[in-house]
């Protein structure tokens, strides 16, 4: 028995982490550190609803993306029939609704594509947070597993033209907001408007560790990502007008480097890494979109980022980048997909693949999955030829990114939750 309990107590250990990874595959917008990538194998590449393990109806349209911790999915939204914000926590395996929590909120104007709950939760091992915003208050709340509220924090009001969407991120032991609002003329109209700033609070308590303040300039919806750089230290990586691609310190909210004249216009798509340089984007209804890659400057000598190259040939804008290996993949709003060179911004091939996208690609063993805003879900090869590989139909508007964690695909539509791949297949709820 004595020479037994090491091997049994390291097979604990190696059981407990395989859970731990698995319980951390998608915790955020687009996954892990924002990359929109999945090793997943059981996710298939054709399908139709009979095929889906459940689908069941959620309150809508909201544009928010699901999060998983364990087999549990959580789901932010808004149901303007009763004018309430709801976080939805359901079972993974089978689609039952474990519980459903609700806070009041004030419908206003917001942009047309938009909803009122467009950034998708954060969740950690103890704790889920939600964001959301009506014209008095920009708020954002951390409820446990089982649906109580632990704390909430009020920022003031949110002013801006489009309504609110950027996501919150969980780094260690912190729970980091942005809070980019729209130019200085429009606050003066509108005094109710609090500062421009980013924000990182204690997960546990709520409470402000630092905040950084920001200029406002234009609304900006960028959810960070980490870069670490050679030397292992760390720096939170935020896109926007106003400040261009900037380096945050994440422990004490220090402006490490910034290279401000990236963007002329809002950045809506989230940064990411992709052959040693930090990518990202901007644009505006009218067009002129563009993407820019950067060098990172040196985060212990507060060294100068420099500029890589720029894109501007079908370039996103709301959509958020992919990278794999040296490949980049930019998927368009208008449904162009660019395969690119990611050290040196070469491109390798350009081809439409038809459709408007507002959501974002994730990869999954070697495949990229994009939904179009008519709710097809288009599956290329991510290679350097183009091959489409299936076009899967949802049949309803679709302005979200797919989760991916447990091997099943989790699709959020402007009506259902859908989930795909991996297990049984057994639709449940209402239809």
């Amino acid at each position: 028995m004595n020479v037994l309990i090491p091997h049994l107590f390291a097979i604990l250990i190696l059981l407990s982490l395989a859970l731990s990874s698995a319980a951390q595959e998608w915790t955020r917008f687009r996954g892990p550190n924002g990359t929109g990538i999945s090793q997943a194998k059981t996710i298939p590449t054709k399908w139709s609803e009979k095929d889906f393990n459940w689908k069941i109806p959620v309150p809508g349209p909201n544009h928010s993306s699901p999060v998983l911790w364990g087999d549990k999915v959580f789901l932010s939204g808004t149901d303007e029939k009763t004018g309430q914000v709801f976080v939805l926590c359901v079972n993974a395996t089978d689609g039952q609704i474990l519980w459903q929590k609700d806070f009041s909120f004030a419908p206003f104007h917001k942009h047309e594509h938009n909803t009122f709950a467009s950034a998708s939760p954060a969740v950690d091992a103890e704790r889920v947070y939600v964001v959301w915003n009506d014209p008095e208050h920009y708020r954002i709340a951390a409820l446990d597993h089982y649906g109580q509220t632990l704390w909430q924090r009020d920022f003031g009001a949110y002013v801006s033209q489009h309504g609110c969407g950027a996501s919150p991120i969980v780094y260690q032991d912190k729970v980091i907001l942005s809070n980019f609002q729209d130019d200085q003329q429009f606050v003066k109209e509108n005094p109710r408007s609090g500062p421009s700033s980013i924000v990182a609070m204690n997960a546990k308590t709520g409470k402000t560790v630092w905040q950084t303040p920001r200029r406002s300039t234009v609304v900006a919806y960028s959810t960070p990502c980490v870069y670490k750089s050679k030397d292992g230290k760390s720096a939170l990586i935020f896109n926007s007008q106003s400040h261009g691609i900037s380096a945050i310190d994440p422990e004490n909210g220090k402006v490490m480097w910034e290279y401000a004249e990236a963007f002329d216009k809002r950045s809506v798509s989230s940064p990411i890494l992709a052959g040693g340089l930090l990518i990202g984007s901007c644009g505006s209804g009218g067009g002129g979109h563009y993407v820019v890659a950067v060098r990172p400057g040196d985060l212990t000598q507060n060294g100068k980022p420099e500029l890589a190259y720029t894109i501007r040939q079908s370039a996103p804008y709301v959509p958020t980048s992919i990278s794999l290996g040296d490949l980049l993949f930019l998927w368009s709003d208008a449904g162009i997909l660019s395969c690119v060179h990611a050290s040196s911004g070469a491109i390798k091939w350009q081809e439409r693949v038809g459709g408007n996208f507002f959501g974002s690609p994730v990869c999954v063993d070697g495949r990229l999955f994009c939904i179009s805003s008519t709710g097809e879900v288009v599956v290329v090869e991510a290679s350097e030829r183009f091959q489409v590989l299936a076009r899967n139909p949802l049949g309803e508007l679709t302005h979200t990114t797919p989760a991916v964690a447990g091997g099943r695909m989790y699709i959020h539509t402007s009506k259902h939750l859908v989930s795909i791949g991996g297990g049984s297949k057994k639709i449940v709820g209402k239809q």
